[in-house]
């Protein structure tokens, strides 16, 4: 059996280290499946403690991970031509004999008043 490097990761000391610029520590790194390039400096915090300041790239020419998912398409809404088609598009307008009744333009002023 294989031995799994999903999620690990190793540094080692850089012994070709020729400018105070180039990382302390080199190696790699997998995360979920894709592979990283990963560089540590050793640095000295204002307190006095050591620490490491890394830096993490990813290797090219790797399979992607699992592409995100894809939005669901939009639903465009359709051409407005004034507030008599409102009653298709919002579902707390109600289409009723008591809306039949009354003219266009007193329609658009109910309709407004929600």
């Amino acid at each position: 059996m294989a031995y799994d490097n999903t999620n690990r990761g190793a540094l080692f000391k850089n012994e070709r280290k020729e400018k105070e610029t180039q990382p302390d520590y080199t190696g790699s790194l997998n995360v979920g499946g894709v592979d990283f390039f990963l560089d540590a400096w050793l640095k000295t915090a204002e307190s006095g403690r050591k620490f490491m300041s890394v830096s993490v790239k990813r290797k090219e020419k790797q399979p992607e991970a699992a592409p995100a998912p894809k939005a669901p398409p939009q639903r465009q809404a359709p051409a407005r031509g004034g507030f008599d088609d409102m009653a298709d598009d919002i579902p707390f307008v109600l289409n009723t004999c008591m809306y039949e009744q009354k003219s266009s333009k007193e329609r658009r002023m109910s309709r407004t008043e929600f």
